[in-house]
């Protein structure tokens, strides 16, 4: 019988550039990669969720589901894929079961077909929603371990979760080491235990942050992992994915080794060097090395880029070994949590503000809610005069209910606050209301120019994407352009006007 070889998913366009690069890679940058990506053969592209949609609309002025809609119609034959985060969607609180089901209908609408569904606590009550939200689209639901190590977690409590994902209709479960921790022979024995138990595809999802990502690849590999990560250099390695080229390597020799087209693969890496370039701003040797320290602090590549940029925000950038020293006493009085989003930026910033302040001298509010069980319920047992202390100034009780269970449907009343704006009330709007409201007005009210405005560059609609190799010279009525105004680009027409 022939062996099946392993399929490589790529998140350059996704996961690379969140962890490398603060989730700065603009569509425009996007798009001249997306044929050469496509005719690849991936299993996978992942372009959206994570902190992408939130990017989208805080930092480069776009709308999250246009870059959706483009990405699919420039590479339409691969499945795209996103991360979602349960019931938190792509934001850090419990949404009603009705905002989530908008969120995911609207968005397999627009083309997307994987959905990697996970709980940052493990929770499963808080996957079920979106799984079966997703099966009613006619979409593929990819279940979701986040895998940590804690005296809490073992590879047998781990095999019970997944079985627990299972029962909830999932067509596929991803093991989800968004740290970078995973040893090789605990990737193999859950691999191998986790198609033993359920019968489903597995596939393996790790950053390189430890420098132990290509190895357990490998080991996942021979015990028959369906398929795993890789993204493509300079966005790759380091905090984010081991290089497609590299895991190629790696995997040569093996009977499951796949076969992806290495001049392509050059290529477009030539084009995400001078993305990476353009993005200095935003990149950081310390992301592109290797650092066995994340074995103790455990604090994501998808966090670490970011979470770099904000110390220096708080001109504590030169306190960066503190704040991560203090991230594993924080996440032991939390439970045990596992650090992906949002809990590792619970985590992060309560650890920064007990190294600022001194110890719980000032708690978060997210930190509160975590200890109150608003997240779901933790893997070990929080600190028992930490929460006594929350509760006794919070004038609430921990509670053990499904948080969405305690929250009342919002889509009507999102959709009359639209209205109410002056803005469409489709799902989509709605959806991106609900998580991002501030944000989205910003979008869809650009702030007026100032009166004396700089002189601004008018370039026709459809070169706006890549920029223009000159300026056009200038047209007549019909014409459509874009122009910037002190960064902002705003789409106008010329229109003839009787005197």
């Amino acid at each position: 019988m022939k062996t099946t070889a392993v399929v490589f998913n790529n998140t350059v366009l996704r996961d690379g550039h969140q962890s490398l690069a603060a989730t700065r890679m603009t569509t425009a940058q996007m798009l001249p990669a997306c044929a050469q990506l496509d005719s690849l053969g991936f299993g996978a592209l992942e372009t959206w969720g994570g902190a992408t949609i939130d990017s989208c609309l805080r930092y480069l002025g776009e709308n999250p589901f246009e870059r959706l809609g483009a990405l699919k119609k420039a590479a339409p034959k691969t499945p795209q894929m996103m991360l979602l985060r349960g019931q938190n969607l792509v934001q850090y609180t419990s949404f009603p079961d009705d905002v989530v089901e908008a969120f995911v209908a609207a968005t397999a609408a627009r083309g997307l077909d994987i959905f990697r569904i996970f709980d940052a606590l493990n929770d499963v009550r808080n996957l079920g929603t979106a799984i079966r939200a997703v099966k009613k689209a006619g979409k593929h639901a990819q279940g979701t371990i986040c895998y940590t190590i804690s005296p809490v977690h073992t590879v047998a409590k781990f095999l019970q979760l997944a079985d627990d994902i299972a029962a909830l209709g999932c067509d596929s479960i991803c093991i989800k080491d968004m740290a970078g921790l995973i040893q090789p022979e605990t990737a193999r024995a859950l691999v191998k235990g986790i198609k033993e138990r359920t019968k489903l595809p597995v596939f393996l999802h790790s950053h390189d942050t430890a420098g132990l990502a290509a190895a357990s690849y490998h080991a996942a590999t021979q015990a028959g992992v369906d398929g795993i990560d890789t993204s493509i250099a300079p966005f790759a390695n380091g905090t984010g994915q081991p290089d497609t080229l590299r895991m190629l390597a790696v995997l040569e020799g093996l009977e499951r080794c796949p076969s992806y087209d290495r001049a392509t693969l050059i290529a477009l890496e030539k084009h995400f060097e001078k993305v990476y370039a353009e993005l200095g701003k935003f990149t950081s040797p310390a992301n592109e090395r290797t650092d066995t320290a994340t074995l103790i602090y455990q604090v994501p590549g998808g966090m670490l880029s970011n979470f770099r940029n904000q110390l220096k925000e708080q001109k504590m950038d030169g306190q960066l070994d503190a704040v991560l020293a203090e991230i594993p006493y924080v996440r032991q009085c939390l439970g045990w949590i596992p650090l992906v989003t949002p809990t590792s930026q619970i985590v992060g910033t309560q650890a920064m503000l007990n190294v600022k302040f001194g110890r719980w001298k000032n708690i978060a509010q997210p930190t509160v809610d975590v200890l109150l069980g608003k997240y779901g319920a933790t893997p070990g047992t929080v600190d028992a005069d930490l929460l006594a202390e929350v509760e006794k100034k919070s004038g609430q009780k921990r509670s053990g209910e499904r948080q969405a269970d305690l929250l009342a449907p919002r889509m009507a009343k999102l959709k009359g606050e639209l209205r109410a704006k002056g803005f469409a009330d489709t799902d989509e709007m709605a959806v991106l209301h609900a998580m991002f409201p501030q944000e989205l007005d910003k979008l869809l009210k650009p702030a007026p120019a100032p009166a004396a405005a700089p002189a601004a560059v008018a370039t026709p609609v459809a070169q706006a994407a890549t920029g223009p190799s000159s300026i056009p010279a200038p047209a007549g009525p019909g014409s459509q352009y874009s122009i910037t105004l002190n960064g902002r680009t705003f789409g106008v027409a010329v229109e003839e006007i009787a005197s």
